[in-house]
């Protein structure tokens, strides 16, 4: 079977790339045919995620192994068939392309062909440009407009907390010996 995946951007509106691959390719397959649709180097530690129709992520497919300590099963792109998790159309996905900026492209299984194979995966419809892969630190200042009016300080002091934070609080902690300690408990003790 040939399988028909539409990329989207919530960040271009005018970006869309359909890829074509065979249902019996990997997950890694479908990850390299995406970088090269859009022209990204592989250097990013990306994902994708099985979502249900209101696109919440359910089932991660991460690009490397985990080790994850979970009960819940982990697949690896790699060692993942994309037809043991995908058989019906309309099925959502994510794939996280830059994962510290939380961006994806949001994918759809647009069409199953039945009865064809694909040697290898193309891209067969590629509509404007892709959004930048990475975006800088002040870039992702710029998403959040109360951070880039401050210099950031707002945005810090809501991801870090302030209430109660003091610079004293780590006066005569010996930080080099911090291995030492058995729990978080020890820093109050």
């Amino acid at each position: 079977m040939i399988y028909k995946f539409r990329l989207l951007s919530d960040e271009v509106e005018n970006f869309r790339r359909d890829i074509e691959i065979d249902s019996e390719a990997s997950f890694h397959d479908l990850h390299k045919a995406i970088l090269e649709a859009v022209n990204y180097p592989d250097d990013q530690m990306t994902s994708f995620f099985l979502c249900n129709d209101n696109w919440i992520k359910e089932v991660e497919i991460t690009l490397e192994d985990m080790n994850s300590l979970s009960e819940e099963e982990s697949y690896v792109m790699s060692d993942t068939i994309i037809g043991d998790l995908i058989e019906e159309e309309k099925q959502h996905l994510v794939y996280v392309f830059d994962p510290l900026g939380d961006r994806v492209f949001f994918m759809e299984l647009s069409k199953i062909e039945f009865g064809k194979d694909l040697d290898a995966p193309r891209c067969v419809k590629s509509v404007g440009d892709a959004p930048q892969q990475v975006l800088d630190f002040d870039a992702l200042m710029s998403k959040n407009p109360i951070a880039a009016t401050t210099g950031g300080e707002e945005f810090m002091d809501d991801f870090y907390g302030n209430d109660g934070y003091n610079d004293e609080d780590l006066d005569g902690l010996d930080l080099d010996n911090m291995s030492d300690m058995s729990s978080i408990d020890d820093l109050y003790s």
